[in-house]
């Protein structure tokens, strides 16, 4: 899996460097969301079908947010301890690693109340999370265990990663990729601000 992962990123680098008419660039986006809304809506096929699935959630109750706040926890830890070879403030690598991969929210949000650079940072860094999401979630379930594979994708378990953490994991496990990654997006716009406000 990882190995068409990369083949793929590396085919649309090729065509969009290469190939791409200029006129075409603008239904890049659409063409993306549609093919993105199209997975997910087969992801929620799989977890609807799935019953027992949804039990063992409802049975997990408020434990189910204890995945989505330890990834937290992680990502911030993990900017927190980048701070020392950044040499940056600690309020600016909390604020980016706050995105938790969701770059487009993240990078906006901290251009316009911060700066322009740390907000391009942060997109930069949040689009590397998931590119390297995507990367490690199959070695992780392979490897490691089905569960660890959530946390390399942070908020894009919600969309983007979903796919790809159906596939090679279970529909339990899916489902709970995706209230992890819709917790984490719901603390992105107040995590970041509040971290640029220290």
């Amino acid at each position: 899996m990882v190995i068409y992962i990369l083949l793929t990123v590396l085919a649309g680098i090729g065509t969009g460097r290469f190939f791409l008419p200029p006129g075409w660039v603008h239904y890049l986006d659409r063409i993306v969301t549609c093919a993105l809304v199209l997975m997910i809506f087969g992801v929620g096929l799989d977890i609807g079908r799935n019953r027992d699935s949804l039990k063992k959630i409802k049975q997990l109750g408020w434990k189910v947010l204890l995945m989505p706040l330890s990834v937290a926890v992680g990502s911030l830890t993990g900017a927190a301890a980048a701070k020392f070879i950044l040499s940056m403030p600690l309020k600016e690598v909390l604020a980016v690693s706050a995105g938790f991969g969701w770059y487009s929210l993240s990078g906006v949000l901290i251009a316009r109340l911060y700066s322009v650079e740390l907000g391009t940072t942060a997109f930069l860094s949040n689009v590397f999370r998931e590119l390297i999401a995507f990367i490690l979630i199959p070695v992780l379930a392979g490897y490691v265990g089905k569960i660890t594979a959530v946390a390399p994708g942070g908020a894009t378990t919600m969309d983007s990663t979903l796919p790809l953490i159906s596939k090679v994991t279970d529909t339990q496990t899916a489902l709970l990729a995706f209230m992890s990654g819709l917790t984490l997006t719901a603390l992105v716009p107040l995590l970041v601000p509040f971290f640029l406000s220290w």
